[in-house]
C-alpha cells in the first residue's frame, strides 16, 4: 500500500463535520515554502481526494493552511442582523514532518471560532 496524507475538519462550535474549509498544502524546504495543492472540505468535512499519494509523498517538513476565518463568516451569514461576526483564527497553520513516505498521515483539524486541536489520526 502506497502512502497517502489527508485531513477531516471538524466544526466543534455546531458538533457537525466542517463543509466549505479552504485547505492548502505547502512544502517547506530551505526556508520557502512551496504550494502543492488547494482543496475544499466537502460536506462530511473531508476532501475528495488525498492531499499527497504515491509517488508525490516525500519525506519532509510540509504545512497545512485552513482558512478558518472564510468558514465562521459564511457560516454567520443568516444570523441574527447587526451582530458581529468573530473568529479569532483567520487561518489555522499546522506544521508536521512525514518520515516514511509510505505510511498514511491524516492530520485532522478540530476548530470552533476562539480554538482548535489537532492530532495524528489514522
Amino acid at each position: 500500500m502506497s502512502g497517502r496524507l489527508t485531513t477531516h475538519v471538524l466544526d466543534l462550535s455546531q458538533g457537525t463535520p466542517a463543509a466549505g474549509v479552504a485547505v492548502q498544502l505547502r512544502r517547506l524546504k530551505e526556508g520557502a515554502a512551496e504550494l502543492l495543492c488547494e482543496a475544499v472540505t466537502n460536506r462530511d468535512g473531508r476532501l475528495d481526494t488525498p492531499l499527497l499519494e504515491g509517488a508525490e509523498m516525500e519525506a519532509g517538513s510540509y504545512e497545512l493552511l485552513f482558512m478558518a476565518g472564510d468558514y465562521f463568516r459564511k457560516r454567520a451569514t443568516g444570523e441574527a442582523e447587526g451582530e458581529p461576526v468573530s473568529c479569532f483564527f483567520e487561518h489555522i497553520p499546522i506544521r508536521f514532518n512525514i518520515g516514511s513516505p509510505a505510511e498514511h498521515y491524516h492530520c485532522p483539524l478540530l476548530m470552533a471560532p476562539g480554538g482548535y486541536s489537532t492530532y495524528r489520526g489514522s
